[in-house]
């Protein structure tokens, strides 16, 4: 398994949907990201309509990071409608000859040679293991691409896939706001079948919507910042590192300061009681 830094850096916004990033400020980026200690940068072929990883690709080129030094994330299987795609819908694809195509054309796109990882982005009804194992058995045989896992897949389905190609990564939404992972199978077997696991979205909605939930949380995390000597942020990152899988989040901020909590986020280690405080708080009854 690759090396990849604990905490991820995500790439979905860096181009069209969102910060809309020049080559020399996606450059500038990466060397941000890079002098926090994040190594790992996490794309999809989806992301920007189909044209992030390669506005990355020309950045990283220009940048002269050397590629040894970083790891490399892509996602496939949405066929997204979009001004780079002609399909009516939205679906999904796993077919080998797909699976093979978007990693070919990830790795041309983000001018490397391999992929760190590849993941699956979403399950699809019509996957088939067989097909799956065969694209990513050549695809490994050929070098390009280290290590395979999916996104978003129950623990059924990672069982599916699992009979017949190794799964070594899944990532999934997991937050303070978001926890069903812990009670649906996921988290348990991730730790059962040593699964890593990435989190998207790890700070949930608290920083997004105003309910009821999010004030009660609010009144807990204005003791713990205190306590521990941390912001909101850090306090919420702190929470999902607690689980013993050893998540690692994939944060979307490309605020500098807020890049750096999040590293200095692993060096906080919540009480048991304040790890239960904020559960129960947010859930607004006690548990079982």
């Amino acid at each position: 398994m690759s090396n990849y830094s604990r905490i991820i850096a995500g790439c979905m916004s860096w181009g069209k949907w969102g910060k809309q990033f020049s080559t020399q400020e996606m450059i500038a980026q990466m060397n941000l990201t890079l002098e926090a200690g994040i190594t790992t940068f996490d794309h999809a072929d989806i992301y920007g309509d189909y044209t992030t990883e390669q506005q990355f690709g020309t950045a990283f080129f220009e940048s002269g990071i050397e590629r040894e030094s970083i790891q490399l994330i892509s996602k496939c299987g949405i066929q997204n409608q979009g001004e780079t795609r002609d399909n009516k819908i939205k679906y999904y694809s796993y077919s080998k000859e797909y699976i093979i195509w978007s990693v070919e054309k990830s790795i041309k796109d983000l001018k490397t040679d391999y992929l760190d990882l590849l993941l699956l982005h979403r399950p699809s009804p019509l996957m088939h293991p067989d097909e799956i194992a065969a694209a990513i058995s050549e695809l490994k045989e050929q070098g390009k691409i280290l290590d395979f896992g999916v996104s978003n897949f129950t623990p059924s389905q990672v069982n599916l896939i699992n009979s017949k190609t190794p799964i070594s990564v899944n990532q999934i939404e997991f937050s303070l706001t978001q926890h069903t992972a812990m009670h649906n199978g996921t988290l348990d077997q991730i730790l059962q079948q040593e699964i890593l696991p990435m989190s998207w979205s790890p700070l949930g909605t608290y920083f997004k919507e105003q309910n009821e939930a999010n004030t009660r949380i609010k009144k807990v995390l204005d003791n713990l910042t205190k306590k521990y000597n941390a912001t909101e942020d850090q306090v919420l990152l702190a929470w999902i590192l607690k689980h013993p899988s050893k998540v690692s989040p994939v944060i979307g901020t490309t605020n500098k300061t807020r890049i750096e909590n999040a590293v200095k986020a692993l060096k906080i280690d919540l009480e048991l009681e304040d790890w239960f405080t904020m559960l129960v708080e947010y859930q607004g009854h006690k548990i079982p």
